[in-house]
């Protein structure tokens, strides 16, 4: 019987932690592209403080005496707080998991699980936000005790990070002055959490990309929306310079590379004999050309998607990976065979995007972090540590992507066997955006001039996949996202190229030309040269209808318009541009205080 409480009550306490990890990316997700939820956010402020301030003076409603709160929250207020950000992490985690384990055993419980919901309450650096969590994931009771214990803290002045008085004194949220102690830190934190156009996006930009690269992106010239981006050199550069060096965020092979061992999983280097090294169980069958690639695909996505090693920190972690095994085994299973037969890169290349997110969300909570993990949150950090990946893809260029209810039922499987909870993290809609977005964005890499022995996928021209590449789709290995080669715009008479030289899927950018400081970098994003068999005008339609299936928009470099044509281009299937940015970037990056209309841009 023991045992199967304790089973009982490490579920329960483990899905807390994946409805916690899950909630991290998904609300960073929700802030930035639904103002319906911003607007509910603030509403639900305003409800917040309100609450605490009507219960002053009432009776208890949760059937603890007032006395008795009292006494508690005496207790509370004496204890230590963890001095540093990693201790309060796990100080964080480890009160919200014994506040669901109490919680689980009943009524009598309830005061000590609302003080363990409480302790964490204190160190968490949005306590409005948290409060909103807990009314939607603890017993009505406890969040009673929750808010009786916020209305009686409420008016004593305390220095603790994140002090719940901070939000609850906000009397006016545009205003910069307040009662009580500072607060304005945690006011801004809570605007720039539930409205990033409070931030103005030109922050972002002036930290990413980072200055070492020696480039930036800058708004379009004509474009009076400053919506469109274009990459801009910072210095001059003549042809065979090295622009910057770049990694993915994530990367794929090739599906019929995947399984043959012949390239690193990881990094894609070419491996020789029967060096790679293999794990001992791989559905995906992925190969490894050194330890260090194999730790860092298995923290960064590989574990979390085809693996069964725990995803939480030993200390969190319960015996839960034990439990999930034969459930995470079935959900990959499906998910693998599923990633096999579409024969596709996107849906993994998503796949992994999401693991990364919610790897990071968990490496944050290992109180030592060490080799692997402090290399990938320092990877995750670039243009620095404010901004998460989904900052970086949010503010990207794409056209619509489709994902379809049994796929994204696939992934969430996968996820919720792996930390139940983390299933909320994805939504059809959502998943379609990750998809559109990687789509249109994603660098095929490419060694050497490229391959000759990709086979045909078999489907009709205007459903293959493409990837930028000026050696075109058919050549490359794999393909990856780079979020600063993303704002480079294509032109078939490009000022740039992308290298794989060093064997890997990192990108070196070069430039063909001599380029000026101040001037854009542009690249090909199809094959632009004219093949053996083409007259020059075929070669200028084929590489115009690539771009209209691929990238969906008519091209107008200098060079297609110099060459002549014989007027004809209605088989393209387009007639301008039909990528599009995300509403919440149209409307902060043209200043307006509503959603511009859904249109391209």
């Amino acid at each position: 019987m023991s045992s199967r409480v304790s089973t009982v009550l490490t579920v329960a306490g483990v899905t807390a932690l994946g409805g916690l990890v899950a909630y991290a990316v998904y609300f960073d997700y929700r802030r930035r592209t639904d103002g319906d939820f911003r607007k509910r956010l603030r509403k639900d402020k305003k409800k917040v403080k309100n609450a605490t301030q009507s219960q002053a003076g009432e009776a208890s409603a949760s059937g603890v005496g007032p006395e008795e709160l009292r006494a508690a929250l005496d207790k509370v207020r004496d204890e230590e707080l963890p001095p540093d950000p990693e201790a309060k992490e796990q100080y964080f985690m480890t009160h919200v998991g014994m506040g669901e384990q109490l919680c689980a055993q009943g009524p009598m419980f309830y005061l000590p699980a609302a003080l363990s919901f409480y302790r964490a309450l204190r160190v968490y650096p949005s306590p409005v936000e948290l409060i909103m969590i807990y009314q939607k994931t603890v017993p009505e009771p406890v969040f009673k005790i929750i808010m009786e214990l916020t209305q009686q803290d409420v008016s004593v002045p305390s220095s603790t990070e994140g002090s719940v008085q901070r939000e609850a004194s906000d009397e006016d949220e545009t205003s910069p002055t307040r009662s009580g102690p500072p607060s304005e830190a945690s006011s801004q934190e809570w605007d720039r959490l539930t409205d990033p156009g409070s931030q103005p996006m030109q922050r972002y930009y002036d930290v990413f990309p980072p200055k070492s690269m020696n480039v930036s992106v800058q708004p379009a010239p004509g474009d009076a929306s400053k919506v469109r981006k274009i990459l801009v050199a910072e210095k001059d550069f003549e042809p065979g310079d090295v622009i910057y060096k770049e990694r993915p965020i994530v990367a794929v092979l090739d599906p019929d590379l995947q399984a043959q061992g012949t390239y690193c999983s990881h990094c894609f280097r070419y491996i020789q004999g029967d060096s790679a090294i293999r794990p001992e169980s791989d559905r995906l069958g992925s190969v490894y050309c050194s330890e260090d690639c194999q730790a860092k695909a298995k923290i960064q996505s590989h574990n979390l998607l085809f693996g069964l090693d725990p995803v939480l920190p030993p200390e969190l972690d319960h015996g839960q990976s034990q439990l999930s095994k034969p459930a995470r085994e079935a959900a990959q299973s499906k998910f693998t065979d599923y990633i096999k037969k579409e024969g596709r890169s996107i849906p993994l290349l998503s796949a992994r995007f999401v693991a990364r997110q919610i790897a990071i969300e968990t490496a944050k909570m290992l109180p030592i972090k060490t080799g692997p993990v402090v290399e990938e949150l320092a990877e995750a950090s670039i243009g620095g540590t404010d901004y998460s990946l989904y900052d970086h893809i949010e503010r990207l260029r794409f056209v619509e992507g489709k994902a379809s209810e049994s796929e994204t039922k696939l992934l969430c499987d996968v996820l919720g066997a792996a930390l139940p909870g983390l299933e909320q993290s994805v939504t059809e809609e959502r998943l379609a955006t990750y998809q559109g977005k990687l789509a249109y964005n994603a660098i095929g890499v490419c060694y050497s001039g490229g391959r000759d022995d990709k086979p045909d996928s078999g489907k009709r021209p205007e459903e293959q996949e493409r990837m930028r590449t000026p050696h075109g789709t058919s050549r490359q290995i794999g393909s990856g996202l780079y979020p600063v080669s993303a704002y480079i715009t294509h032109s078939c008479a490009p000022s740039a190229s992308p290298s794989f030289s060093s064997g890997t899927s990192e990108l070196s950018l070069i430039a063909s030309k001599p380029i000026k400081k101040g001037e854009e970098i542009t690249m090909a994003y199809v094959d632009v040269s004219q093949h053996p068999d083409e007259t020059p005008e075929q070669a200028k339609r084929r590489r115009r209808i690539e771009l209209a299936r691929g990238w969906r928009f008519k091209c107008e470099c200098e060079r297609c318009l110099s060459e002549a044509t014989d007027g004809n281009e209605s088989d393209l299937g387009v007639e301008k541009d039909e990528s599009k940015v995300e509403d919440v970037v149209n409307r902060v990056e043209a200043g307006a205080e509503t959603y511009l209309t859904d249109k391209p841009q």
